[in-house]
């Protein structure tokens, strides 16, 4: 493979004593010109190899992206504008399609949304550098440092056989060596409201005020329900363009955060949860309406007894496939 004059890799090789022919049977290089070679001719023995040549390649994507978004920041009329606070909604939505891109199992989708919420890192990380605050390395060495913080039955003496003992190693080092007061304490609150209310049962948990499994908490949501249809009696009819019924919004808080508690306690997701029904209600709906058209009705015209006969169809329907 031919060595480039100017390669600095081959300079220094020759400095110490390592004169590089320059049709070595090796692909040396640096930089740049190192991923070009490797692309360009995979087979070809590559100096590094094996662990170190993708820790070599992965850190020379991620210097790249560093120089983009760099360059971006400088020449962009639009990233020249952006802020902290202007950028913090696009990383959240960027957050949300990688968590719809795995929960579809599809790896092109997630590879993509995994780079694009990459982007969001660099791009802050790059916001705290102008600000003397930070940067891309001390984020890095900050998470490293914390992870290994976190799980010293990995890289101390501790011992944590299984996932619960993990978690609750965790909380217990947040609590004790990371400075944190209160059970509560640092408890995001934009996150959307079911992922804000299995945090909060999650720190409630940590301090061991929590069921030992699904069932402890069914007879919660259980009840819950019927306070909420309580409510609802008790209410009336709701008057459209008017306040909910203040007591009916009261219940079906407790209502939906106990739902959660039981889909955590069970192992569940309640966000992925409640976004895969709604998938499936669209869906079905979706499907429907195309079953409806095929035999020359407006799905929007019919009754909702017909509505719903359609509704069950396209359900079986779409279970077949």
């Amino acid at each position: 493979m031919r060595v480039e004059p100017d390669e600095p890799l081959a300079g220094w090789l020759g400095r110490q004593g390592l004169a590089l022919a320059a049709d070595a049977p090796v692909a040396a290089a640096s930089g740049d010109r190192f991923v070009r070679l490797q692309a360009a001719a995979p087979a070809v023995p590559t100096v590094p190899e094996g662990d170190a040549l993708a820790a070599l390649m992965a850190g020379d994507a991620m210097i790249a992206l560093m120089r983009l978004t760099a360059r971006l920041r400088r020449d962009c009329p639009w990233d020249r504008e952006q802020t902290t606070l202007t950028i913090v909604p696009h990383t959240l939505e960027e957050a949300y399609e990688v968590a719809e891109a795995a929960q579809l199992g599809d790896p092109e989708k997630l590879l993509d949304e995994l780079g694009d919420l990459l982007f969001q890192t660099a791009f802050l990380a790059l916001l705290l550098a102008e600000q003397d605050e930070g940067d891309w390395a001390a984020t890095a060495r900050a998470i490293t440092a914390k992870l290994i913080r976190r799980h010293p039955h990995v890289f101390g003496e501790t011992v944590a056989d299984t996932p619960g003992q993990v978690r609750r190693n965790w909380e217990q080092i947040k609590s004790d060596q990371e400075g944190r007061s209160g059970i509560f304490h640092d408890v995001p609150t934009v996150l959307p409201a079911l992922l804000h209310a299995r945090k909060v049962q999650r720190r409630a948990s940590a301090v061991g005020f929590d069921w030992h499994a699904w069932d402890g908490a069914w007879g919660d949501l259980a009840e819950e329900l019927g306070e909420l249809r309580g409510a609802l009696d008790a209410a009336g009819p709701q008057r459209a363009e008017h306040e909910p019924d203040a007591h009916v919004v009261h219940e079906l808080g407790d209502l939906l955060f106990a739902g959660v508690n039981v889909a955590r306690l069970a192992g569940v997701d309640p966000e992925l949860a409640l976004r895969a029904a709604s998938g499936r209600f669209r869906e079905r709906v979706e499907r429907a309406e195309q079953l409806a058209l095929a035999d020359g009705l407006e799905f929007a015209a019919l009754s909702l007894d017909d509505q719903d006969a359609w509704y069950r169809l396209a359900k079986q329907d779409l279970a077949r496939d």
